[in-house]
């Protein structure tokens, strides 16, 4: 699994001109997954997000994690994550999973974040041309892939 977490004031996924669903401060979570990803995967990222001690404390360190602040989190799918650009100018996305390998792990992803946030998740919509507006606080932008854990 390969994501893009972005510190955010708020964000929202727009779909067909309707507000899916929107957060406020907290993190974006771009998500892309490929068929060799796994449970451990989904459980070893899960932590890192909600753990990850991206939030200001009362001296303006980076020391605090969502869980910390209450914050909010919205996780969307992005099979563009794992583009390749290796040869011409196309992109490339054979190492991402076709749908029916990647919603049943998506769905999961989320639902571990639920489970150790105790807050439901906002998400956007598998397949779904989708228009995300966020304002990003920082700004702070980690990339984080399973793959690369050591």
């Amino acid at each position: 699994m390969k994501t893009v977490i972005q510190r955010v004031k708020r964000a929202s996924v727009t779909i067909d001109g309707n507000i899916k669903s929107k957060i406020d401060t907290g993190l974006l979570v771009l998500i892309g997954i490929e068929d060799s990803d796994n449970q451990e995967d989904i459980d070893w990222l899960a932590k890192k997000i909600v753990y990850l001690r991206v939030f200001d404390d009362e001296h303006g360190i980076m020391n605090r994690s969502l869980i910390e602040i209450n914050g909010e989190l919205m996780i969307v799918s992005q099979f563009t994550l794992h583009a390749s650009v290796k040869k011409g100018n196309r992109p490339s996305y054979i190492r991402a999973s076709k749908p029916d390998m990647a919603v049943p792990l998506y769905e999961a992803f989320c639902k571990k974040t639920e489970e150790i946030t105790g807050k439901k998740v906002a998400t956007g919509t598998f397949g779904a041309n989708m228009q995300i507006e966020l304002i990003n606080d920082g700004p702070v932008t980690i990339i984080i892939d399973t793959k690369k854990k050591e």
